[in-house]
């Protein structure tokens, strides 16, 4: 199995509570992240400015992630692009100070320490060796932060229903509001002010 592109090895960073170092990353990504509409798109690069900072519970990862996104406009599936920057910080605990604990404690779905950590297993991130895997996070920081119904413009007018054209397209004396037959009926509804 090829190695992923996101797992990034920390065996620059001593263990030693305080050691920082930063990193300029630019990974090119094989798999679309994103939404249906608007996602990074395989082949494209998204930046990276990592810092990571040994602490005595693991490696806190924090960065900056830029990318830019492509997709369709929600109103009238004109084409557009998205930019991405956003940041996100997340601690990778060392799996032997999570074994040692588990084994003091006799907890196999908790961890706790003497600061009281209490967090759920799968919420937390883990070391494996050296390495720390980012795709969680940069995903998080992406996916989450992106706009579920994408516009080109907040005011897009949006397709014409009966010609499928874009109502930015269409003359200004044609009338915005196509008529329903459906609704002909209460055309002359009387409404009481």
């Amino acid at each position: 199995m090829a190695r992923s592109v996101f797992v990034f090895n920390t065996h620059d960073l001593p263990h030693r509570a305080g050691e920082m170092r930063e990193y300029e990353l630019d990974i090119e990504i094989s798999d679309p992240l994103g939404i249906d509409l608007l996602s990074v798109k395989p082949g494209e690069i998204i930046e990276i400015d990592l810092r990571i900072q040994s602490v005595e519970e693991g490696v806190l990862a924090t960065a900056r992630v830029v990318a830019t996104a492509s997709g369709e406009c929600t109103r009238c599936l004109k084409p557009i692009t998205w930019p991405i920057d956003e940041n996100f910080t997340e601690l990778y605990y060392y799996q032997s100070r999570v074994a040692k604990t588990n084994a003091k404690k006799g907890s196999k779905s908790k961890l706790t320490d003497e600061e009281d950590i209490d967090l759920e297993v799968d919420d937390l991130s883990f070391m494996i060796g050296d390495e720390i895997d980012l795709e969680p996070a940069i995903r998080d920081a992406i996916i989450l932060n992106m706009e579920v119904n994408p516009l080109c413009s907040e005011d897009c007018p949006g397709i014409d229903a009966k010609q499928g054209e874009n109502w930015s397209y269409v003359p200004a004396d044609q009338a915005q509001v196509s008529d329903d037959p459906r609704w002909s009926a209460l055309k002359n509804f009387p409404l009481k002010n």
